[in-house]
């Protein structure tokens, strides 16, 4: 005789009154935000550092290479130059244009083949412009919770700066290593971007407190919020800790060195998995509520409320099949608070 299987429960559907997690942007968007901002943030810290050109182009062609991404995802990529039309309204536009400025600062930056200072800081001032787009993406999805909370803006521009130090510590990490021969001018840009970094972590982990403070997280929610903040934490303390001990230690540079690139490593990692998760993990919209429905006796839909579930049993109703709750309705009263774009345009 066959055991009798479990029945299985049906799958939550896509659309409804509970908070869902948006699926019109992965990993490909994802990594816009992550190689977008950390290339940017190592234009601003190559600047900042007066290090070699070479770390502004490296720090281009990940900007390229998250636009390239973001290219990869939509699904008429023929149709991209369509993006530079919107300038008016559009933060993805501003983006775009910012980055055309900003490939077209470095590639001049790079072409005097030194520390030049006009170039710099406007390849600083261009890379900082991007990063702000960006972040105004995010604000512009007022359907998401996570994403429209102002204080995401400075968070991500903080997060920038950290991974732009903490690459450009990991790339100077073997040139580094050798300042003892010539200390005041290999150790000079590292003692800054290694500040930097400490100042920038920092700086990020107030904000990050700040904007998970502010947001009402639903407890379904509570624990993915919870393991991304604890692991995002957790390389955020570290990065400071080996910088702080590269830099206010007696430690000799051969060493120093390798401390301050493994702290830079740790503070990219940190703010690529906050970025990750902020765009495939957090990305929860924030329900609907419908007010009234067309039915007598049945009482208002709203996340978390009555019939808001979509597993709810039939034992939940002494009468569940004169309430159905309808699908849809022109009598449907619904509430302001619906946003039907999980993304901004």
């Amino acid at each position: 005789m066959k055991a009798i299987k479990k029945a299985k429960r049906p799958p939550a559907p896509a659309y409804g009154p509970q908070p869902w997690l948006q699926q019109h942007w992965d990993a490909r968007a994802a990594l816009n935000f992550m190689a977008g901002g950390a290339g940017s943030g190592l234009v601003v810290a190559a600047a900042v550092a007066a290090a070699p050109p070479w770390l502004a182009a490296l720090g281009a062609l990940a900007v390229a290479a998250g636009l390239l991404a973001v290219w990869a995802e939509i699904g008429r990529p023929l149709r991209a130059l369509n993006v530079l039309r919107h300038a008016r309204r559009s933060w993805m536009t501003r983006e775009a244009l910012a980055a055309i400025v900003l490939l077209a600062a470095v590639a001049a930056w790079v072409s005097t083949g030194q520390p030049s200072m006009p170039h710099a800081a406007f390849a600083a001032l261009a890379a900082v412009a991007f990063i702000v787009c960006q972040a105004r993406i995010l604000n512009a999805a007022k359907g998401i919770p996570a994403w429209r909370e102002p204080l995401l803006a400075p968070l991500i521009l903080a997060t920038a700066l950290a991974e732009g130090a903490g690459a450009a510590l990991l790339l100077l990490a073997p040139t580094a290593a050798h300042a003892a021969a010539a200390p005041a001018a290999a150790a000079t840009p590292s003692v800054v971007l290694g500040w930097g970094l400490v100042f920038a972590t920092l700086l990020r982990g107030l904000l990050g407190y700040g904007w998970h403070a502010r947001l009402k997280v639903p407890r379904a929610q509570r624990k993915t919020f919870a393991r991304t903040g604890m692991l995002f934490n957790l390389l955020s303390g570290l990065a400071v800790c080996f910088a702080l001990v590269a830099l206010a230690s007696p430690l000799p540079a051969g060493l120093a060195a390798p401390a301050l690139g493994a702290a830079g490593a740790l503070a990219l990692a940190g703010g690529a998995w906050f970025k990750f998760a902020l765009i495939t993990r957090l990305a929860f919209n924030q329900g609907f509520a419908i007010s009234c429905l067309p039915v007598r006796g049945v009482p208002h839909v709203s996340p978390g409320g009555p019939h808001a579930s979509p597993h709810a049993s039939a034992h939940a109703s002494p009468h569940p099949a004169s309430h159905p709750l309808p699908q849809a309705s022109p009598s449907v009263s619904v509430s302001p608070s619906i946003t039907r774009h999980a993304a901004p345009r």
